[in-house]
């Protein structure tokens, strides 16, 4: 089968694609992806078929999350997200994505849930398509308490259905045919599948777990600097968050100073943020955070999905700062399974970390709970399972199949 990956320039939704498509690859099946392939070229593998969707200048998109939305909190960061980068992605994407159907012919799209061009798009090629969930925050119903908010969603995405021509009465964000959500319930509880997203609310949901793929280098990092007498605290708040902590990240280091005598921060910052280092602290600019995590006693973290999941995939009890978007939901979760504590990124207080790290540290329960999490990821089989559940799908209606891929780019190794 062949199998066309959907995806946004957004590292931690891409990061589980890579490893369903090198599964679905040593299966002997087709892959390829499709999305801005500027950004998307250094976060895939070298040999990765990719069909040029969005580029080269999308306006607004996904570049506006960098460049024009760090100070944006709540529900103003949620207006932005939809109305500056989701919406004006998808209408850039739709044409590359429909000459990567045409060009690469898949049997079936596997859609990110923030790339709406994909649904769109498959369901107007008559192909069958599986939702990819990097978050589980769509499965809570996020606007119970905004009824006001879910109604202004739903009509930019009404909108962006009759903008492109496609039937009205569906949510791109839910697959009819699949959705593969990367928790568990012993992380996320129980899920709920809005009933547009199947036949009166049955969607096949199936929770597979986090699929980790490989990641680019990240650099040198200094091994030899970690301390075995100390316990060891990774800070990172991610890629599209690291420009929000200029307040943050100083109370951080105010409260390893305070535990300076048995715990030592591995800080993945930008420099310009941080002031001076205290010499127990290791500063990066960026970490080689999957290798990094077999090292460590615990995580300090925004709450974002795939920090969270890999940290708990190793057993790790965390401290979650939530800063918008799904995080507080994520945030939300890891307290209420007992594998961590929350605590405010507004107004940072000092005393609040330092509590929080000595508890993630000291009390076992957390720890207990990390472990009985990592235990059903585990469990659930992740990219295995993943593809599973992709290879039961029927596959779309028969085309040839291109000899060799006439619209798309190998990206190159480094």
């Amino acid at each position: 089968m062949r199998f066309l990956f959907v995806v946004p320039p957004l590292a931690g939704h891409v990061n589980p694609t890579l490893a369903v498509a090198a599964e679905l690859t040593a299966r002997g099946h087709q892959v390829a992806w499709t999305g801005p392939a500027a950004a998307l070229a250094p976060l895939l593998p070298a040999g990765a078929a990719l069909h040029p969707a969005g580029d080269p200048d999308v306006p607004g998109g996904t570049a506006a999350l960098h460049e024009r939305r760090p100070g944006l909190r709540g529900l103003a960061a949620l207006r932005f997200l939809w109305a500056e980068a989701l919406i004006p992605l998808a209408h850039a994407m739709l044409p590359g994505v429909d000459r990567a159907v045409t060009s690469f012919a898949p049997d079936v799209v596997v859609a990110d849930q923030q790339a709406l061009a994909g649904p769109l798009v498959a369901r107007r090629h008559g192909l069958p398509w599986a939702t990819s969930a990097t978050t589980s925050a769509e499965f809570y119903r996020p606007f119970d308490g905004v009824p006001k908010v879910g109604e202004w969603v739903g009509e930019r995405l009404a909108g962006l259905l009759a903008d492109c021509g496609a039937p009205a009465g569906w949510d791109p964000r839910f697959s009819p045919h699949l959705i593969l959500l990367f928790s568990t319930p012993e992380l996320m509880g129980d899920a709920t599948v809005p009933a547009s997203a199947g036949t009166a609310g049955r969607a096949p949901l199936a929770l597979v777990g986090p699929a980790f793929g490989a990641r680019p280098p990240a650099g040198d990092f200094p091994w030899r600097r970690l301390d075995p007498g100390r316990a060891r605290v990774l800070v990172s708040l991610g890629t599209l968050n690291r420009e929000a902590g200029a307040a943050f990240y100083p109370a951080v280091l105010r409260a390893a100073d305070a535990l300076a005598d048995r715990v030592q921060l591995i800080l993945a910052a930008p420099a310009d943020l941080v002031p001076a280092v205290p010499p127990q602290v290791l500063h990066q600019e960026y970490v080689p955070q999957l290798r990094l995590l077999p090292h460590l006693d615990a995580v300090l973290c925004h709450g974002g999905h795939n920090t969270v999941c890999e940290a708990l995939a190793h057993g790790l009890p965390l401290v979650v700062a939530p800063v918008r978007d799904d995080q507080p939901v994520v945030a939300r979760q890891v307290a209420d399974a007992g594998a961590g504590v929350r605590v405010r990124f507004t107004r940072p207080r000092t005393d609040e970390l330092r509590q929080a790290l000595t508890a993630v540290l000291d009390d076992p329960a957390h720890r207990t709970a990390a472990r009985r999490i990592q235990a059903s990821f585990a469990a659930a089989g992740g990219a295995a399972a993943a593809a599973d559940r992709l290879e039961k799908l029927p596959p779309g209606p028969a085309r040839p199949h291109p000899r060799t891929p006439t619209d798309s780019a190998t990206v190159k190794g480094p």
